[in-house]
């Protein structure tokens, strides 16, 4: 697969094509660690752990957990209630 380093304002960057992300397993916004081994450049996602959905984190929530209304004390600014 070809790809082009382009400027990015007063860098220089290299954009993946979607199939190398999917591949990759990334998304926008995750930290990767990109290091230098030899002539190559390696990029490794950070998080090394799996990847939960909403209902596989709202499982592991104790069975006696009570959500409750957070009292922030009186508005500051300009809020609206």
């Amino acid at each position: 697969m070809l790809a082009v380093i382009q400027k990015w304002d007063n860098s220089l960057g290299l954009q993946f094509p979607p199939e190398i992300i999917l591949k990759a397993q990334l998304s926008l916004g995750e930290e990767v660690s990109v290091t230098m081994q030899k002539e190559q450049i390696i990029i490794k996602p950070l998080a090394q752990g799996k990847k939960y959905s909403l209902e596989e984190l709202v499982a592991k929530m104790p069975s006696d957990y009570e959500a409750h209304e957070e009292n922030w004390g009186p508005p500051v600014g300009k809020e609206v209630w």
